[in-house]
């Protein structure tokens, strides 16, 4: 079965449709259009999903460790609390934070994916549909390939991820086919999402986070 791997794009959504070798990029208007794509095993979205009510979460000081030293650990974005899911602008939602967590504000690149954070929570249902896991696109790149380790907005950071692609999957192909518009870093961040999820599926994925789950259920685990 199919695997689609996901990645936010200008309110929209990058998809990475995945079937052994064979990939298809698509643009996708909203989450409950990526939950419908037909017959997929596993979804694989970079974006958060279990969120704290009060701090930190512990994957995402995981993954920034785990990225300390190989080109990406500045990627790393902690995930907001859930009260900031509720603000109308950033400065609700900085004071929101600080509320929840007694000290820590809202940076202006985490409070730009509130709006798609709000829209996945409220696709995934009660309890979260199981197909959807959560991943990162740079823990996945670095598992395909050490050599990945120039920012992916480089010449060198494209060709870097291209090459780490190309042995799981035909991403030229689909680079060559994509939906008019769509940037290369969305598309191959998709791709990199999709082969988490395919991971996920055959049950090889690893992981950072335990099984903790926050107030809605949903786990506070990041894949690749």
């Amino acid at each position: 079965m199919p695997v689609l791997g996901v990645d936010g794009w200008r309110g929209r959504w990058a998809g990475a449709l995945l079937e052994g070798r064979w990939v298809q990029l698509r643009v996708l208007d909203d989450v409950p259009a990526v939950l419908a794509v037909p017959g997929v095993e596993v979804v694989g979205i970079d974006m958060p999903i279990g969120l704290s009510d009060d701090g930190v979460r512990a994957c995402d000081v995981a993954a920034r460790e785990a990225l300390r030293g190989r080109g990406a650990a500045g990627s790393v974005f902690p995930a907001p609390v859930r009260a900031v899911l509720a603000a109308a602008d950033h400065a609700e939602a900085r004071q929101l934070s600080v509320e929840a967590t007694g000290s820590r504000s809202l940076s202006a690149q985490s409070f730009a994916l509130v709006r798609s954070i709000r829209a996945l929570d409220d696709a995934l249902g009660d309890p979260p549909d199981p197909r959807v896991h959560e991943v990162f696109p740079e823990l996945a790149f670095r598992a395909l390939d050490d050599r990945v380790l120039d920012p992916k907005s480089s010449a060198r950071g494209l060709a870097q991820r291209i090459r780490a692609l190309e042995p799981v999957m035909d991403v030229l192909d689909a680079l060559s086919d994509a939906p008019a518009g769509l940037p290369p870093i969305d598309a191959l961040d998709a791709c990199a999402a999709a082969w988490s999820a395919r991971r996920i599926a055959d049950g090889t994925a690893e992981c950072v986070g335990s099984d903790e789950r926050d107030a809605r259920g949903r786990p506070m685990r990041i894949w690749w």
